[in-house]
């Protein structure tokens, strides 16, 4: 079963009051559009769609934060905000760490004042509830059983279609967050998504090494988890 809404956010928000965002400084220059490195999955069949525009790969520890085995769900939050800053020529704005990200939350009333400085890990509304908050975009929030719908692919190539977008997502069993910043559909092989994981800790030395470490991938549609899954797609053109 698949369930979609189009999201305005429910939380109380004073835009005048948002968490004032920082300069961050980074031991080494984040990687960019790393998915643009990995070829399609199936090269004789199928076609492939791609997030469009730039982003930077936001991963455990990369601005010298120890948030290894919980702070997934900001980091793929994080590298969702610099795509979005791309796509609306913001390069001026700071993306947010992880503690402002959290003391956004609190501002706008989805958390309460102690979850600021926690390890508490957030999923896929509280991502949707930042990017409101932040640049006041719709989003589109799917809920699927599992990952085999052919309602939800349809929509998926649609948006990359359309929006040519980068689609947050998390699971109830698979709480492990990520990015999908591709799918690949084959009348053979079938459906592929490319999967963008914020979970490798370290200094990534190039791109390649992320791809040979499964950082990012093309997964296909059988090797998820039998979970259930939210989506956020990012409504910004």
């Amino acid at each position: 079963m698949t369930t979609t809404c189009a999201c305005e956010s429910s939380v109380e928000q004073n835009k005048t009051q948002l968490v004032e965002i920082a300069a961050e400084s980074y031991a080494y220059e984040l990687l960019e559009d790393v998915h643009l490195a990995l070829p399609p999955p199936d090269n004789r069949t199928g076609e492939s769609f791609y997030t469009r525009g730039h982003f930077k790969y936001f991963h455990y520890g990369c601005d010298g934060h120890s948030d290894a085995g919980w702070g997934c769900g900001y980091r793929t939050l994080q590298t969702a905000i610099s795509w979005i800053m791309n796509r609306r020529n913001e390069a001026k704005r700071n993306v947010p760490s992880i503690r402002e990200i959290q003391r956004m939350l609190v501002s706008i009333g989805d958390k309460p004042a102690s979850f600021v400085g926690s390890r508490d890990w957030i999923g896929t509304m509280e991502e949707f509830y930042v990017i409101d908050a932040m640049f006041e975009i719709p989003c589109k929030f799917v809920h699927v059983q599992q990952l085999n719908s052919e309602q939800l692919f349809t929509q998926i190539r649609a948006y990359f279609e359309d929006y040519g977008g980068l689609i947050v997502m998390g699971g109830l069993s698979d709480m492990a967050s990520k990015a999908i910043a591709g799918i690949h559909l084959s009348p053979l092989a079938g459906v592929s998504l490319l999967i963008v994981d914020p979970h490798f800790s370290g200094v990534p030395s190039s791109k390649q090494q992320l791809i040979d470490k499964g950082y990012v991938r093309w997964m296909h549609i059988t090797e998820f988890e039998k979970s259930a899954y939210n989506l956020c797609f990012i409504l910004q053109k």
